[in-house]
């Protein structure tokens, strides 16, 4: 029995969402007959609305642009108080392996906001992107996925008081709970180095 996939174009999506609400979820394979639709373990199939997004080669190039290979401008300012440019060719939201690991291994492989400690992590910015939030280590918190999407871009205070974290929060470890709450009471966030992104388009 066929499956009826509604088809869209790419000016039906916000682009924007690429990377940031609409994330990797799975992979695609094909032979002559069958398309085989692999959902990572966490990302469950039902309840969700497949779409068939028909890209022709100018909208891959701008979806890779997007997800991979944005250019961003990056303003920061220097020790001295004047304001430091530089050019990133590679998207910032690419975080360096190497902080990922030290980021995991700070968080004893454990999301910091559910506890999950048996599903893929990936890491979530304090500060988000979006906003200025650096891919540093004092700025990134071990996440599974699934929290990481319900978070998506909510700012860090709001989200530590949503009906969702609050309800996941509840399998924490007290310490973990509590080492959450003082990022906001010890005004942490504020002590993190902010960058501008502009994005050139």
């Amino acid at each position: 029995m066929s499956v009826i996939v509604p088809k869209w174009g790419l000016n039906q999506l916000n682009l924007h969402d690429l990377g940031h609400t609409i994330q990797l979820a799975g992979a695609i394979y094909a032979d002559s007959e069958v398309v085989y639709i692999c959902m990572l373990p966490d990302e469950p199939w039902e309840g969700r609305q497949p779409r068939l997004l028909e890209l022709d080669q100018d909208d891959w190039k701008k979806v890779l642009h997007q997800t991979d290979l944005l250019e961003t401008e990056v303003l920061t300012q220097a020790k001295d108080g004047t304001i430091a440019k530089a050019i990133i060719r590679k998207s910032t939201r690419q975080i360096e392996q190497g902080v990922s690991w030290a980021v995991y291994r700070r968080d004893r492989f454990r999301c910091r906001y559910c506890g999950a400690d048996e599903v893929p992590l990936t890491v979530d910015h304090l500060i988000v992107w979006e906003e200025g939030g650096p891919s540093i280590e004092s700025n990134l918190v071990a996440c599974c996925r699934k929290c990481n999407k319900a978070r998506g871009s909510m700012p860090y205070e709001e989200w530590l008081g949503s009906p969702y974290y609050k309800k996941v929060s509840q399998n924490l470890q007290p310490n973990f709970k509590r080492d959450n709450e003082r990022i906001l009471e010890n005004n942490a966030l504020s002590e993190i180095p902010l960058r501008h992104h502009i994005k050139s388009r």
